[in-house]
This record gives C-alpha cells, structure tokens and sequence, in this order.
C-alpha cells in the first residue's frame, strides 16, 4: 500500500470516532478508537482524536500522552503539535507547551494556527513582548473574523505605552 493509500485508511478508520466527538459522544469515540487503535496501533490520527476525547472529558494528562503518541507517529501532523500545545499550557507544563509549539512552528512556519499557539505558550510564561509577533502573524493570516478580533484587541492591549 503507498504512503496515500495508508494515510487515507487511516483517516477512513477513525470516521465513526470523529462522528461521535462531533456528537458530544467523547466516551463512545474512545471505545470507537482503542478498536481502531488495536487494529493499527500506527494511526496518528487515532491518537490526536483520543487526545481531543481525552481533552473534553476533562482528562488532559491523558490527552498530552495521545497527542504525544500522534506527534511521534506523524511529526508532520499539526493538528496534532497544536493539541499538544494548548493541552501542556492547559495542565501548567509551559515551557513544553512553548516547545511543541515550536516544533510546529519548524513544520510550518506560515500557519496561523501555530503561531496562535506559540502567542499564547509566551502570554502563558509572561513574555507578552515574544507573544507579538506571533500574535500579528496570526491575525495576518486571516482567521475567522471573532478570532481575529480577539487576537487583535489582545495585541492592542499588549502594545506599549506611548
């Protein structure tokens, strides 16, 4: 099977998973997954969603353990990099959660996203002057609009005085 074909089972196998987190389903999705899990314990995707399963049944040490399962297996996958970062500032562990967000950052250094995520690991270490740029680069790359709005009111209040 090529790289495509593996990837797109991957995917194909955790769609019932993804059906029940979008239903607020999170323990069934978990059931859904260990299944997808012990069938091919090298589904990225399979941890990253056990990892959000985790995260809304307010379990996140056990969210950072799938999410960091997910980043070994696909260290390309961002999804994966941002819930590992938001979930390690979530549960205190900061200068981790400004490492992942680094480490997306070396994957993908024009995405919004991760930019937002490392803004807020420096916010999180009460470094708002590091939080800037990545804050300003988030909003250039045109968020929705509420998100952009937030970020853009928190970097106003994060200028310097004049």
């Amino acid at each position: 099977m090529s790289d495509e074909q593996t990837d797109a089972a991957h995917w194909d196998a955790v769609e019932l998973a993804t059906e029940l987190l979008l239903e607020d389903e999170p323990n069934k999705a978990l059931v859904a997954l260990r299944d997808v899990l012990t069938a091919n314990p090298n589904n990225a995707y399979a941890y990253h969603y056990t990892g959000v399963a985790f995260g809304v049944l307010g379990k996140p040490d056990a969210a950072v353990d799938a999410y960091r399962a997910a980043v070994r297996l696909a260290p390309h996958y961002l999804a994966a990099h941002l819930g590992l970062c938001h979930t390690l500032r979530e549960v205190g562990q900061l200068q981790q959660a400004l490492a992942a967000a680094h480490h997306a950052l070396h994957f993908f250094a024009d995405d919004g996203e991760a930019h937002y995520a490392a803004a807020y690991a420096y916010l999180a270490l009460g470094q708002p002057e590091r939080a800037r740029p990545h804050l300003q680069r988030f909003i250039d790359s045109k968020p929705e609009l509420e998100s952009r709005l937030e970020a853009q009111a928190l970097l106003d209040s994060l200028q310097p005085p004049s």
